[in-house]
């Protein structure tokens, strides 16, 4: 590219970590700055997942000031810039607009117990349709009833109800404004018409969040504002920079993928561990779940997400694996790295383990819990690491299956992202649990790379998204699936794994009530 070329600002804030990077047309990452948490979030009790959200924004201002002082030769060629964060991290916020408690990230467990009741004719209409269960679940996970419930002066303060992406996009233009596409989770979105749901409608009751505290909404690709001068001036970038809407992480990680079509797959083995399909037309993944707007305008994500996806192989390391967490300290490797290492020692299929990974409630399934059936004296360490990566292969194909039958149209290949696609084995035993091509493309770093996609398109640089991702993302490995593994899998999906559920389903209500879980 010639020094004239433009680039794209862009944020990605992780679940662990903050990227901050200047991408150009190609596609090509020009400067980046990457910063982990320390610590990821606070835990004041079991299960508990919080974060103050100023320290989002503090770490932000140090990567951008680094970024800045780096590449202070291209800092005149960006010509645009975006956010994206992790999803469904609610924000409390005064008349001032200042956090009233610290963000309750995606990942905390607490429930509430929904005292506030829904309208009677609601509970009957969900009650008739099947949906009681997963409206309860629905309810419970929005921290809008538990902050309600636990912490009555906190909601008294409370003037705004936002997600963090909406809190940091605030605190870089001065407009509390966000993209439709960015409030995937607990808010109460019409996500086919890209808007707010009144408050008296269907879906608007369950979640429990007034009207007056939502905030304006931005398609993906309008203007939301300029980074104010207070950040340029902490940060040394230059003045006058168009912060644009673009896309959560997930949305941001598709169109980086080059996966924005009805017939490309796009997996994400991240924290959650998710499958996308793009369609122009909306259709539900699942009945009752709805389809999430893209980071393009006109396009719809379907998703089917395993709550506690790659986050298993953390808990798998931590409780199972500490000898590898301790070697790997001493040989500066990541315990993923060492682990993987012993993924080839176990044939596919586990020797007749498999393993359902409901370590975290979904919401089709929300009594679900995790199970692993098959054990023998042949089984090691290693079969059960193994099992979770096919487990979790597993349980999203099935969401993809779902995705199929619904817009009627077969997905012919995958495109894969996120800390679990590193790693060629993992990739391969993906390719022969789907029997579909596999693809990496050139970077790891895929939600920047669908940010910057977005905003390029937002700026006319390209005549369409398809173009863009044709000259942006660009396929580099693909891993075909192995017939005999493919056939073997496909043995202990369909005979197997597809029956685990429907037999323990009435097993796992009674371990909920046990555990008085989802108590009225």
């Amino acid at each position: 590219m010639t020094n004239e070329s433009p680039l794209v600002l862009t944020i990605d804030f992780g679940t662990q970590s903050l990227r901050t990077a200047l991408i150009n047309k190609s596609g090509e990452i020009e400067g980046i700055v990457k910063r982990k948490y320390n610590p990821p979030y606070i835990s004041e009790q079991k299960g508990y997942a919080e974060q103050d959200p100023d320290y989002y924004y503090n770490i932000l201002i140090d990567c951008l000031k680094e970024l800045a002082q780096n590449h202070k030769d291209k800092l005149e060629r960006i010509k645009g810039s975006t956010i994206s964060t992790f999803r469904d991290s609610s924000v409390q916020l005064d008349k001032e607009l200042k956090p009233v408690r610290k963000s309750i990230l995606w990942l905390d467990q607490r429930l509430a117990k929904g005292k506030e009741k829904m309208p009677f004719g609601y509970s009957t209409l969900f009650n008739l349709v099947g949906m009681k269960e997963t409206i309860k679940l629905n309810r419970s996970r929005t921290m809008a009833h538990w902050i309600k419930e636990n912490e009555p002066d906190v909601w008294a303060k409370t003037d705004k109800y936002v997600n963090i992406s909406t809190y940091l996009t605030y605190r870089i233009t001065g407009k509390l404004e966000d993209s439709c596409a960015n409030l995937t989770g607990h808010y109460p979105i019409d996500f086919k018409n890209r808007c707010w749901q009144k408050e008296k409608a269907l879906k608007g009751v369950i979640f429990g969040i007034p009207s007056r505290m939502l905030f304006p909404l931005k398609q993906p690709g309008e203007i939301i504002g300029e980074i104010s001068e207070e950040v340029c001036k902490q940060t040394g970038l230059p003045k006058g920079i168009t912060l644009f809407a673009s896309g959560s992480d997930k949305a941001c990680e598709t169109i980086g993928l080059g996966a924005l079509s009805n017939s490309v797959g796009a997996i994400s083995y991240g924290t959650a561990s998710t499958i996308e399909v793009s369609n122009k037309a909306y259709h539900e993944p699942e009945p009752f779940l709805p389809a999430y707007p893209a980071a393009v305008k006109d396009w719809y994500n379907m998703e089917v997400q395993i709550y506690r996806g790659y986050w298993m192989i953390s808990w798998f390391s931590k409780n199972f694996a500490s000898d590898i967490i301790d070697e790997s300290a001493i040989q500066h490797m990541a315990v993923e790295e060492m682990l993987n290492n012993e993924l080839s020692a176990v044939p596919p299929g586990c020797d007749g383990l498999v393993l359902q990974p409901y370590w975290g409630p979904g919401l089709r399934r929300p009594l679900s819990k995790g199970a692993i059936i098959g054990f023998s004296d042949v089984h090691t360490r290693g079969h059960f690491y193994r099992a979770i990566i096919e487990g979790i292969a597993y349980a999203l194909k099935e969401g993809l299956e779902g995705i199929e039958k619904s817009q009627h149209h077969k997905v012919t290949e995958l495109r894969i992202s996120g800390g679990g696609s590193q790693s060629d084995a993992i990739c391969q035993i993906t390719a022969d649990i789907f029997n579909l091509p596999v693809s990496r493309v050139q970077t790891y770093e895929t939600t920047s790379l669908g940010e910057a996609i977005s905003v390029f398109v937002a700026l006319n640089e390209f005549g369409s998204v398809e173009e863009a991702m044709e000259k942006m993302s660009h396929k580099t490995t693909t891993f075909m699936p192995n017939k005999e593994a493919a056939a073997q899998y496909e043995r202990l999906y369909r005979k197997v794994y597809l029956k685990m559920f429907p037999r323990l389903k009435n097993i796992y209500k009674e371990i909920n009530r046990f555990t008085k879980r989802y108590e009225e």
